[in-house]
């Protein structure tokens, strides 16, 4: 049973994204460690923003993409918020929210403690265990929490939580943010929350950057009830969101959008399958499955010296040890087509020791 550590400094580099492992290297470097979708945004979503640069002239009016949204959810417009990414999100509720005893789930996605820390809170982190998969189990999070953040599916792990192990998290008096940024990338995207009203607290964040390519946009919204809603804009600066990227904010809720995603979402599916059988061919390799996003996490002897001997063999692979709740060995790996991928596995085959098998 995973239980929560005490809220102490950080030992993890919180700021640490994938980003780094190939920004400013000087090599041409085959990305397997930012996971936004390979071959994005489209030519049609380029053209969409392409063309709202005409308006730039003209402050941003986020009205029609909160629609938008809400739409594309079944939701009412009062329940929508855009934000400039879903990084801007954590620093919103960090600002906004008065938590007396925040617990974020780890490992996941680090930005949410930095911006709790950030804003003066203690964190309180719950360790799930890699020996039960790092499934969320019943008892996991301390009752008297009254913020909690959790991702689904969560990065690194790529593990998808059941909705109704989300579902029990929820209660009167706390605030449950649920991280779904790479939701879209989950077939059907089964165990999502984000059509839920009937939650108390329930607040589920969304990115546009992962699935279309807008890492460099900056777009992603807030799903969460009316009162908590209006408390997060007052922490917003004024205009937060670009004309371009309230614009593709439009184009992806539309449902042409919505089917090439989901049609995304089941390529993935079958490329992470084809990465995982080769991953499976290095004896003592440890992968975490089942995995459910557009990455696998993966576990080895001298982690640290095989990300450095892939980078001399053209690939960036994330490395784990700042994810709370990871160490040394573990290594992120996202999904890329099946060549990129049978490429990668002949770099690793001839990095690893013993024919490739791992010590």
């Amino acid at each position: 049973m995973p239980t929560p550590t005490d809220p102490v400094p950080s030992r993890h580099d919180l700021r640490h994204h994938g980003d780094a492992e190939v920004r400013d290297s000087g090599a041409d470097l085959t990305d397997l460690a930012v996971n936004v979708r390979a071959g994005t945004p489209p030519a049609w979503l380029k053209e969409r923003i392409a063309a709202s640069l005409d308006g730039l002239a003209v402050y941003p009016d986020g009205r029609q993409a909160r629609e938008a949204v809400a739409v594309r959810h079944g939701l009412p417009a009062g329940r929508v918020l855009l934000t400039a990414g879903a990084a801007e999100a954590f620093v919103l509720i960090a600002r906004a929210v008065r938590a007396r005893r925040p617990v974020v789930v780890h490992p996941q996605f680090t930005e949410p403690e930095a911006a709790l820390r950030d804003a003066g809170h203690a964190v309180e982190r719950v360790l799930l265990d890699a020996g039960d998969g790092f499934r969320l189990g019943e008892g996991a999070v301390p009752e008297e929490a009254d913020l909690v953040v959790v991702g689904n599916p969560t990065n690194p792990t790529s593990v998808l939580h059941p909705v109704e192990d989300l579902a029990r998290l929820a209660r009167p008096g706390r605030v449950l943010v649920v991280d779904e940024a790479f939701m879209d990338a989950v077939p059907g995207e089964r165990e999502s929350l984000a059509g839920r009203t009937d939650l108390p607290g329930l607040v589920v964040l969304r990115s546009l950057t992962k699935t279309w390519g807008l890492a460099g946009l900056r777009v992603g919204y807030v799903l969460a009830e009316p009162e908590l809603i209006v408390a997060l804009e007052h922490a917003q600066p004024l205009w937060p969101v670009s004309t371009p990227a309230l614009t593709a904010a439009v184009a992806c809720s539309e449902p042409q959008a919505l089917a090439e995603a989901a049609h995304a979402a089941h390529r993935i599916a079958a490329d992470r399958s084809h990465l995982l059988a080769r991953l499976a061919e290095f004896g003592g390799l440890q992968v975490c499955e089942p995995a459910a996003g557009p990455f696998v996490l993966i576990r080895l002897p001298g982690a640290a010296t095989v990300r450095e001997r892939l980078r001399a063999r053209g690939f960036a692979v994330r490395r784990g040890d700042t994810f709370p709740g990871l160490g040394p060995d573990w290594l992120r790996v996202a999904v890329r087509d099946r060549a990129t991928t049978d490429l990668f596995a002949e770099a690793l085959a001839k990095t690893l020791p013993q024919g490739g098998q791992v010590p």
